[in-house]
């Protein structure tokens, strides 16, 4: 049997902590930043966990974990 790819796109959008946890970019600071406050793109900044068990499990999946 063939082997499982990576699906490309997760592969750029999550990764795979030591421990086996996903984390994913925060939403919102991709472009049009000029007009968004210092103190909410500083938010912005930084990976945070993926929530809701459904989604972990697919993005897994994609990454073939």
């Amino acid at each position: 049997m063939p082997k499982m790819k990576t699906h490309s796109g997760a592969k750029k959008r999550f990764r795979v902590t030591g421990s086996g946890k996903i984390m994913r970019r925060q939403a919102g600071k991709m472009h049009l930043n000029e007009h968004k406050s210092s103190r909410r793109t500083r938010r912005l900044t930084g990976d945070v966990l993926l929530g809701g068990s459904g989604d972990v499990r697919k993005a897994k999946k994609l990454l073939g974990k």
